[in-house]
């Protein structure tokens, strides 16, 4: 593929005015970089001469697409160059890969934008269209059509990566799912390794395992027709230990039910929100791609979670295209922008429900008054589904007989 316009200039100091803009792309407060300088880059050719520098000069490097990392390995005081690849957003149909080719700079929301457009088609990856497509794929990248057409990672056949040589020579490869590539372990990599520690990914090409064919929108998963969104509410002064029990209960029981692909419900993906008490309501957001039978999914879906829970709840459903809702959804989830706030989250990938004890824990904490914990908050997702039809070390994302997800999270605006 032909290299994409240099950007420039491409080496960005302090002294720079794009400097402060370019640190505080992360989206954690608590974490603060300054880092000699960000490089700036718009091609693979480019990303091999800032590695090559950073070798030459003996500096750390670390490379960032999105912003999107959580902790402190991009903005690291002993960081000191960053490769920021955001200006590298190419998204096409490559015929010499016969794949389509996704820059790592390119956000989430660009590629379904593109892919859709262009294609009809889209990638099973993650809900937040500004996420950077270069470290989440490393990451295995699951998101709202998981359930259904399995990882993002499950559909990567290729990756372009920037390396070292034993001699120090920074060189870039491209490593593909074929067995008789010699780099198939790279590749292999780069399908749930996460960490951007084996090299600096300049593109990834997605290709569904076993397509193959002259029409390329045949190649990856079709974009769904349409898209029912919906949400549901408890009144947080409504629920007592019990209530929050059997809500948690039940969403538990209902993925493990639910689990295996041939599920009737493979085509639904909701997420429980526990925040704390504090922020007024319990609440379950998550769509359908089901068409005619997807409110149909939804209402049952709601019925088995509310079952015995005893209080009454909200329900609001909204029918939208596939690229409305995947450009803008549940906008309240993403307000946040870089630095605005001190987080921690740690999550998980769960093979069974939370025990009652472990709810009764959750309910204690997410109840406490003697702490101002505005974003204090117990995340679970429904997961499974195709997923956990790929063998454990097919990819490397292990994690192929999970059931649910969990993000255990905390807020604040003062240090």
């Amino acid at each position: 593929m032909n290299e994409r316009p240099r950007v420039g200039p491409d080496k960005v100091g302090p002294e720079d005015p794009r400097y402060a803009d370019l640190v505080r792309r992360g989206f954690n407060k608590r974490f603060a970089g300054k880092p000699d300088y960000v490089r700036l880059v718009g091609s693979t050719a480019q990303v091999v001469d800032a590695v090559q520098d950073a070798v030459r000069e003996k500096l750390r490097v670390v490379v960032r697409s999105g912003g999107h990392c959580l902790e402190g390995f991009v903005a690291d005081p002993a960081v000191r160059v960053v490769i920021d690849t955001s200006l590298m957003t190419g998204v096409d149909y490559d015929p010499e890969m016969d794949a389509f080719a996704v820059e790592a700079g390119a956000t989430l929301g660009e590629a379904y934008r593109k892919l859709f457009l262009g294609w009809g088609v889209t990638i099973p990856a993650g809900e937040t269209p500004e996420l950077g497509v270069g470290g989440h794929v490393l990451g295995g990248a699951f998101g709202f059509l998981c359930r259904q057409h399995g990882l993002a990672a499950d559909h990567l056949y290729g990756v372009e990566v920037v390396v070292v040589d034993e001699a120090g020579t920074a060189k870039s490869v491209v490593a593909t799912r074929e067995t008789s590539d010699p780099n198939r372990d790279l590749w292999w990599a780069h399908t749930g390794g996460g960490g951007g520690n084996f090299g600096v990914v300049t593109r990834y090409w997605f290709r569904s395992p076993g397509a193959r064919g002259p029409d390329p929108a045949s190649l990856l998963p079709k974009a769904p027709n349409s898209v029912v969104a919906f949400r549901a509410a408890w009144r947080w002064e409504d629920i007592d230990e019990a209530a929050f029990a059997r809500l948690v209960r039940n969403f538990g029981n209902w993925c493990e039910r639910n689990r295996d692909a041939d599920s009737p419900y493979a085509k639904l993906f909701s997420l429980l929100f526990l925040r704390h008490r504090q922020y007024g309501k319990v609440e379950m957001k998550g769509l359908s791609t089901a068409g005619a039978e997807a409110e149909r999914l939804f209402d049952e879906h709601l019925a088995a979670i509310a079952d015995g829970v005893g209080m009454p709840h909200t329900r609001e459903v909204e029918r939208s295209s596939w690229l409305a809702f995947a450009l803008d959804p549940f906008p309240e989830l993403f307000k946040a922008g870089p630095g605005d706030a001190f987080v921690k989250v740690k999550d998980a990938f769960l093979r069974k429900r939370f025990t009652d004890r472990q709810a009764e824990v959750a309910y204690r904490y997410l109840t406490r008054t003697d702490h101002d914990v505005p974003g204090g908050m117990l995340g679970l997702g429904t997961y499974g589904g195709r997923v956990n039809t790929v063998a454990p070390d097919a990819t490397a994302s292990a994690q192929r007989d999970s059931i649910l997800t969990t993000s255990c999270s905390v807020g604040w605006q003062n240090p």
